[in-house]
């Protein structure tokens, strides 16, 4: 029989709020996070805007000598843990260490930290490279400074499947503690790739928006005017664990865990699939290893990112699994509000697909003014609404041909 796995801790590092509570509070509100670029001089490059994390100082959650040998990237991951750890109210001296797991994702790892070193290499060779350079720049070092500050000894890995990587983290967490191999598991995704290199390419590529003269404006998913996505950073952290430990300790449970799908388009590295035939494959495993049926879906956080195709094969995999009851249900797009978080997008979106339905309220898609007739569902324009729900899935899909979702339902 497989074991019950719930959600009891959150911890957000958002561009709309660290800790939970200010980033749902944003969502609910429909508050951006989306203003000029503040990281580096953006002279030369056609985007300017980018949804960065505001007032952050790593003191507040680790040693500060050991936070300068640490990429944001790491930083925000341990900020985010710590927050969901102490949100779970959980004791780790009474959790038993082997037991504990830590399953994050990252799409680019310490992008920062590589930019920065090329640079001193450059200017002043290679004898001034950092000792710490490797060790800040790997994709698996967040998981393994969380780790080492919560003394999680068992199952640890990260997933780098690009803009899925954190829905995919969570995913191989519900699945490891589902099959018995942890108790419990931190969990989620983390990104800091507001960079020139990383801004750079992405504007080479022409995917994100130039709605540089109103950035709040610029992230917006199924509206016809969208034009790119808005690159954004931070990290989300779920705690997972196995329902009867969790009852156990008298933790607070927010939702449960309930399906975990994902799949390939195996057609482009950039482009989706057409009719959005993966992101389908993806929800319809999801949906099965839930056990649930189609009707029992009230709510899809969508992956949205804000960009022509992905926003229309979005919506003709969602119209494809679901059939008629893709009109009776409510979709909507979070990155109208955050921007896109690569890495750490699946897992701030899993934050607000629980916390929709702990709170019973469904954020809106913000920025939506003109409907496109090729995105025809209901994409919550503009405001929230209170409503009870249920059953509510999160999408993510990612360059590369990636596609994962995670369906979450009240506890029973």
């Amino acid at each position: 029989m497989k074991r019950r796995v719930v959600v009891t801790g959150l911890g957000a590092v958002t561009p709309v709020g660290i800790g939970k509570d200010e980033f749902w509070t944003a969502l609910k509100e429909g508050k951006s996070g989306v203003d000029s670029i503040t990281k580096f001089d953006t002279e030369g490059f056609d985007t300017k805007i980018a949804a960065e994390v505001k007032g952050f100082n790593p003191g507040d959650f680790m040693d500060k000598k050991e936070a300068r040998r640490m990429d944001t990237f790491t930083q925000y991951a341990i900020a985010a843990a710590r927050l969901a750890v102490e949100d779970g109210n959980i004791d780790l001296k009474s959790v038993e260490g082997d037991r504990l797991g830590v399953i994050l994702g990252s799409g680019i790892g310490g992008i920062e930290t590589l930019e920065n070193q090329f640079r001193t290499m450059y200017d002043k060779g290679p004898s001034r490279i950092s000792p710490f350079f490797i060790p800040m720049m790997i994709s698996n070092m967040a998981a393994g400074q969380v780790s080492i500050a919560f003394g999680a000894r068992g199952p640890n890995e990260t997933i780098v499947t690009a803009c899925a990587s954190g829905t995919n983290a969570i995913g191989d967490a519900f699945k490891v503690i589902q099959r018995g191999d942890a108790d419990m598991v931190i969990t989620g995704g983390t990104e800091a790739a507001v960079t020139p290199m990383a801004v750079g390419g992405f504007c080479s590529m022409k995917a994100l928006s130039t709605r540089n003269d109103d950035p709040k404006a610029a992230s917006r998913p199924f509206d016809k005017g969208r034009d790119g996505f808005v690159l954004g950073e931070g990290a989300g952290i779920i705690i997972l664990e196995e329902l009867g430990h969790a009852l156990k300790r008298g933790a607070k449970v927010y939702a449960e865990i309930i399906g975990y799908g994902m799949s390939a388009d195996a057609y482009h590295i950039t482009a989706p699939a057409p009719g959005g035939a993966g992101a389908a494959a993806a929800m319809k495993m999801a949906i099965d290893d839930g056990g649930i049926e189609l009707e029992q879906v009230d709510y899809i956080n969508a992956h949205g990112t804000s960009t022509e195709y992905n926003d229309k094969f979005e919506t003709e995999a969602i119209k494809q699994v679901f059939g008629s009851h893709a009109y009776k249900m409510i979709v909507s797009s979070t990155k109208s509000v955050t921007g896109h978080l690569l890495g750490a997008a699946g897992a701030i979106e899993a934050i607000a697909s629980v916390m929709a339905i702990h709170d019973g309220f469904i954020p809106p898609t913000i920025n939506y003014e003109t409907p496109d007739p090729e995105c025809d569902l209901n994409y919550m324009p503009n405001r929230g609404m209170r409503k009870g729900i249920k059953v509510a899935m999160s999408n993510s899909l990612g360059f590369g041909g990636h596609n994962a979702s995670l369906c979450f339902r009240e506890i029973v």
